[in-house]
């Protein structure tokens, strides 16, 4: 019998925590998410620089704008 319990309550753990993920954005909330502080690439420095070494690092010009030859001075 406890082992009955132990199970339902662990089974409805589980679904608590899968239903918690399935959250509904209201519009508002949309706007306050659609900012650009919220983007993860939003640092446009930061995302110039790992394109340069990515160009760098692939010895190809092109794809990023860079034109190096692999060498990272493009």
């Amino acid at each position: 019998m406890k082992s009955r319990t132990i199970g339902c309550a662990a089974a409805a753990s589980a679904f608590a925590i899968v239903t918690a993920g399935c959250v509904t954005v209201g519009p508002a909330q949309r706007a306050q998410l659609a900012k650009p502080e919220m983007t993860p690439a939003g640092e446009t420095a930061e995302e110039t620089f790992h394109s340069h070494v990515e160009a760098a690092r692939e010895g190809g010009f092109g794809g990023h704008g860079a034109a190096g030859g692999g060498c990272g001075c493009g």
